[in-house]
């Protein structure tokens, strides 16, 4: 694999995910280049969602590297998510939270400020 460069979009070595004793992705290596379609398939609980958060820079690797849009997704999380949108697996907001704890987590996730939450929660 190569190092992020202008060309790769997305750019993973050896990328890991633990929970506790728990290995959710273990030691994945790919990379896609810009314009490329990619497909990301497995069976569930393969770890596809958590290598994607992992990307989109809501998750912390436990181990291993990336880079999107040349952005380090260990030291650049905030400036992935100015990049990139990114919808979870659901479609709808998360059914077990309020619609004021979903626009909490939401807003948290993108760093938006006080203000502006309050805003969108009138």
């Amino acid at each position: 694999m190569g190092e992020a460069s202008p060309q790769k979009a997305v750019v993973v070595r050896d990328l890991e995910k633990r929970f506790g004793n728990f290995v959710a992705v273990n030691r994945v290596s790919f990379h896609v280049s810009k314009g490329e379609i990619f497909g990301f398939l497995g069976p569930n609980g393969a770890g596809k969602s958590t290598t994607i958060r992992m990307l989109c820079g809501i998750l912390a690797p436990s181990g291993g590297s990336g880079t999107v849009a040349g952005f380090d997704i260990r030291r650049e999380p905030e400036k992935i998510k100015a990049h990139i949108g990114y919808m979870s697996q659901k479609f709808s907001l998360y059914e077990d939270l309020t619609v004021e704890q979903n626009i909490d987590f939401y807003s948290g996730i993108y760093g938006i400020p006080s203000q502006r939450k309050k805003e969108k929660k009138e």
